[in-house]
């Protein structure tokens, strides 16, 4: 790998890392979000390296170049963000959908309630 784009890589590693820790610290993004972006930094850092690693994966899986492996790495990324929302958004869908339900529970025990002293009221101002 040619010195300038090694040296871009590392770049590129460092940031992504770096602005990652820093929306974790400022709690603009949560911990259990950072773990992917925290993984695939230290990784690309890791193939930028050890680049004879890169091409030892590149042979294993019998893709043709190793820009190929990082674009097949680069989707399986995304797949895990997906993955990763999906249940988070499930997570999310259900716990609105119990919320809805124990707010027409309430709602109903409170217009009961309040229809019930208003009958209390009306009883007792007739007797007077």
């Amino acid at each position: 790998m040619p010195i300038k784009q090694k040296i871009f890589a590392l770049l590129i590693c460092c940031l992504v890392f770096v602005c990652t820790v820093n929306l974790v610290r400022k709690r603009k993004l949560r911990e259990e979000y950072s773990v992917l972006w925290i993984t695939t930094s230290i990784l690309m850092f890791i193939l930028v390296i050890r680049y004879e690693w890169l091409v030892a994966l590149t042979t294993l899986i019998g893709a043709g170049l190793p820009t190929t492996t990082l674009f097949i790495c680069s989707i399986i990324f995304l797949m895990l963000i997906a993955v990763q929302f999906s249940i988070k958004i499930s997570a999310l869908t259900d716990q609105v959908k119990n919320l809805a339900q124990e707010n027409a529970l309430l709602r109903e025990i409170s217009d009961e309630q309040s229809s019930g002293k208003k009958q209390a009221c009306s009883t007792v101002s007739s007797n007077d």
